[in-house]
């Protein structure tokens, strides 16, 4: 074995890393008498060992307090969202202003497209990536054609034009200057679900505006993951999702951006009670005075349960701060690049770009041989607790997630393929 390949090298490194402690904080699943190796945190992130104490917290102010837990301290119900909101602002960076706990993401993605993708005849067109998460897809699709255009010719699907099926900022522009004059809208992901490719928001958003176009972006692979400047790129919204990296949980309470421009913004919504002005919301008169910012698109009172588990996770995140978590996660990935490049280039092929700034945690890989021996290879990782992703048609996802995956996870995973490997040349 090369040092890289060594215990020891590993450790060290893992002894060396100021933020490796914050693995304790966190319950890791086990397979039969060891811990796993989980590399599924841009599917699902793991339970934060605080989720518990802050579920049983509203669940005893519930038994306590009934109804009267809106009011009473500490914690009440009725400004609980509140609790979330600047440490969220921080993860994303935004104003806190600019955001919101609340649905599930591709509710806040329609909430937003009502009010975001105002076609006309004119400019009746969306631009998004060819293979774009289906939810996002259909979400965009129907809007489409709730608004009476047709998907064949105004749902505009950039293709790759990457050897790895990636998509450049030459690409993107060329797709804008193109359409630029149809454009209403370009959505585009932060960080694409398959590939792991990350994007430079600002410049897409500047490249949008410039056509005259309304630019948002699904955010479910980039919260935290990558440090976001939300606010400085001008994004007109974002939407995102909180139980992959975010670690909130299955199914957990999305988040919605909306720059704070269009904090007092008369473009048409779906209103509801819980967006109404908190001064005037309990006089329950039937005219709907919106709350200036994010909150201003809310519809119903948030889920407390729901609400506790992203409660418990942000203290992490805010304890962690984003900048030295994108460090650790460089030198993860970076670690796990190298150990595929030095030993394993004849197996797997990193689909991700190669570039630290196009990507994030995650590096997607393709096993030499085709769709077959890319399963055999994912079940047998999975039947030796090391658990990745398996993402059609071909890819297998492995993502360092920076606050519990250390490089002897790492270093775990790079052998067991090698030992397949070994396996599968008897």
């Amino acid at each position: 074995m090369t040092e890289l390949f060594s215990d020891d090298d590993a450790r060290a490194r893992d002894a060396a890393d100021p933020l490796s402690t914050f693995r304790g904080e966190f319950h890791i699943p086990r397979h039969e008498s060891a811990e796993m190796a989980y590399f599924c945190g841009n599917s699902l992130g793991l339970q934060p060992k605080g989720v518990r104490a802050m579920v049983e917290e509203v669940l005893d102010k519930w038994a306590r307090e009934a109804v009267e837990g809106h009011f009473l301290e500490p914690a009440p119900w009725m400004p609980y969202h509140a609790l979330v909101r600047e440490p969220l602002a921080q993860v994303v960076g935004a104003l806190p202003s600019e955001v919101v706990a609340m649905n599930t993401l591709t509710v806040n993605l329609h909430l937003m497209l009502v009010s975001f993708y105002r076609p006309t005849r004119e400019r009746p067109a969306i631009l998004l990536e060819a293979g774009a998460f289906p939810s996002d897809r259909h979400a965009l699709e129907s809007q489409v054609r709730f608004h009476g255009f047709d998907p064949a010719t105004d749902l505009i699907e950039l293709e790759p034009d990457e050897p790895e099926g990636t998509v450049s900022m030459a690409a993107i522009e060329r797709a804008i200057g193109e359409h630029g004059h149809r454009l209403a809208l370009i959505l585009w992901p932060g960080v694409q679900y398959r590939t792991g490719q990350a994007f430079d928001l600002a410049a897409i958003v500047r490249l949008g505006h410039a056509a005259g176009a309304v630019v948002g972006f699904d955010l479910a692979h980039a919260v935290g993951n990558l440090p976001l400047r939300l606010h400085d790129a001008g994004a007109d919204f974002a939407v995102w999702c909180h139980y992959k990296y975010m670690n909130s949980g299955p199914g957990a309470v999305a988040g919605c951006f909306v720059h704070e421009r269009h904090a007092n913004t008369e473009r048409p919504r779906f209103a509801g009670w819980w967006g109404h002005r908190q001064d005037t919301r309990f006089r329950m008169g039937p005219r709907f005075e919106p709350t200036p910012g994010a909150e201003g698109w809310q519809l119903s009172n948030p889920p407390i349960l729901g609400l506790a588990p992203l409660r418990a996770s942000l203290e992490l995140f805010t304890r962690a701060g984003m900048e030295p978590l994108r460090q650790r996660s460089l030198r993860l990935t970076g670690y796990l690049e190298a150990l595929i490049r030095e030993r394993l280039s004849d197996t797997l092929q990193i689909v991700t770009p190669r570039e630290p700034e196009r990507r994030g945690a995650q590096l997607s890989l393709r096993v030499a041989g085709g769709r077959e021996r890319g399963r055999a290879l994912f079940e047998h990782l999975a039947a030796h607790g090391v658990l990745g992703d398996w993402r059609e048609p071909d890819v297998i996802r492995i993502s360092p997630a920076p606050l519990y995956n250390t490089h002897a996870d790492i270093l775990r995973f790079a052998r067991c393929v090698a030992e397949w490997r070994r396996d599968q040349n008897h």
